[in-house]
């Protein structure tokens, strides 16, 4: 890794304008007092028969007819079978968003009868492979069964309820980017609150600290604030008062995005909290009278000091993405590779002793 903040002597002579403020956090999308997770009950249903799940219980008839978020048809089906396996296990209605979540993102919905290239023996929903672990082909390609066994696994992982979303459903599948689901999570909850007819499901399941990021979505583009593999000129400056595509600009667009924020007039701006570089960010936290600590949380800014960890001068923030069972941290991040792959979102995992601390989200201070 390599220096993070003013890299160029150019950008060293615009002062503190910069690689802003990271760290994302807890939202509670709106709701003065959502519900916890637990209390997200479905309303009484004459789609699903609970006592009894399977495909001759699904009537489309009581199934939204007008498309969800993209998905319409056979897919809602499929949606309500995933959702009907959960509930028949008595899982959360998380696990069940989360389930759907990662259909979405192996499958769309639908039950293929095909693998890809990483696994070409994967079948079903959930691309389950022919490993002995997800049963014979004919469990795979039922929605219900597969469903079911998707359920059972992630019960099995430790504070699975802990993980972002994507993380947890990771921690089943296996995917090569453990972020990979993220990007379905809001299609999810508004899937399963149609199909389950579940009102304020998205207060339900923002509650406590969690990511609105699905994974690189900083919203202005290269030009003209910056190259990839390139120099940014002077006054290259996003629209958060930062050097654009900085890893703190990309923290404080972060931190904002979990605000609800995602533009002017922005609930945190450079200009206001005078972040400057990111080795700045300790000083600056605690000037706003926030909270730093060595324990690591989903939703706080992973600090690292001038020189520390492979930052250069200027330090480097990330955002701390979730826990996995092995104690190492997820993080993602702007600028974290060296030329010619700077200035670009990447994700990887550290050990929680890497950084030199974790500078905790301020809430609505």
């Amino acid at each position: 890794m390599q220096s993070k903040g003013l890299m160029y002597t150019a950008l060293a002579l615009v002062s503190a304008l910069f690689l802003g403020l990271i760290l994302i956090v807890v939202l509670l999308n709106g709701s003065e007092q959502p519900a916890s997770a637990s209390e997200c009950t479905p309303a009484t249903r004459t789609d699903i028969d609970r006592s009894e799940v399977g495909r001759s219980e699904i009537d489309p008839e009581y199934l939204p007819t007008e498309a969800i978020a993209g998905y319409s048809g056979e897919q809602l089906v499929n949606a309500a079978l995933i959702v009907s396996a959960g509930d028949a296990l008595d899982v959360s209605v998380k696990a069940q968003t989360i389930g759907v979540m990662t259909a979405m993102g192996e499958s769309s919905l639908q039950v293929l009868d095909r693998g890809d290239g990483p696994g070409p023996d994967s079948r079903g929903l959930f691309q389950q492979r022919d490993n002995g672990t997800w049963g014979s082909y004919e469990d795979r390609m039922d929605p219900t069964t597969s469903s079911t066994n998707f359920f059972t696994a992630i019960q099995d992982v430790d504070g699975w309820e802990s993980l972002t979303p994507s993380e947890a459903a990771h921690q089943v599948q296996r995917n090569a980017d453990p972020f990979h689901y993220q990007q379905h999570w809001v299609d999810a909850i508004d899937v399963v609150a149609a199909v389950a007819d579940i009102e304020g499901l998205d207060a339900c399941l923002t509650e406590g600290p969690q990511l609105a990021g699905v994974g690189d979505d900083l919203p202005w583009p290269n030009p003209p604030y910056c190259v990839i593999g390139g120099t940014c000129p002077p006054g290259a400056v996003s629209p958060l008062g930062m050097y654009n595509r900085e890893c703190t600009d990309f923290a404080l667009w972060r931190l904002n995005a979990m605000a609800g924020v995602t533009s002017d007039p922005w609930k945190f701006h450079n200009s206001d909290l005078t972040l400057g570089n990111a080795e700045q960010w300790l000083s600056a936290w605690h000037r706003q009278g926030w909270d730093s600590g060595q324990e690591p949380q989903v939703g706080a800014v992973a600090y690292y000091a001038a020189n520390v960890g492979g930052a250069g001068s200027v330090g480097h923030v990330a955002i701390v993405a979730g826990i996995n069972n092995d104690g190492t941290v997820a993080i993602e991040e702007y600028n974290g590779m060296a030329p010619p792959n700077d200035h670009q979102y990447s994700t990887r995992n550290i050990q929680p002793d890497e950084v030199s601390t974790y500078l905790y989200f301020p809430g609505d201070d």
